[in-house]
């Protein structure tokens, strides 16, 4: 088995090691903005932005009280800056999928990614009971 990190004196343990390692796992989905004009460098711009009408989103998860907590704001945030890159309403996005999740194979969740769910979903979404009511 070939080690080329540590041909070159960097042990497994080495940040730096660490760090090429990750990165050359994920090599395709890290060059993805190389070939698709779409994607941009980075997100940082997306990272700054407020999450508009979603005040119960705190900012890079300052109000978590654990580190579950602030996994799980991360999650959201993600998915409400999808849905507004998308076009999509992360009001109507979050209540059709709720719905679906527990119908939904789980080999086929990455279906109701915010882009895929807009492509076979969003023409027809499932709405809830409080969608009648004003918001």
């Amino acid at each position: 088995m070939q080690r080329p990190f540590e041909d070159q004196g960097l042990l497994p343990s080495n940040p730096m090691t660490q760090a090429l390692a990750y990165a050359g796992t994920r090599r395709a989905v890290l060059e993805v903005f190389l070939t698709d004009p779409d994607v941009a460098v980075d997100t940082n711009h997306l990272a700054r932005a407020p999450c508009g009408r979603y005040p119960w989103v705190a900012k890079s998860g300052l109000s978590a009280w654990t580190e579950l907590g602030a996994k799980h704001v991360g999650i959201v945030q993600s998915l409400l800056v999808t849905c507004r890159l998308h076009d999509i309403d992360p009001y109507t996005y979050l209540v059709d999928v709720l719905q679906r999740a527990g119908d939904h194979p789980a080999s086929r969740v990455a279906g109701l990614s915010p882009r895929l769910w807009k492509q076979h979903c969003a023409a027809n979404p499932l709405r809830s009971v409080l969608h009648t009511l004003e918001r």
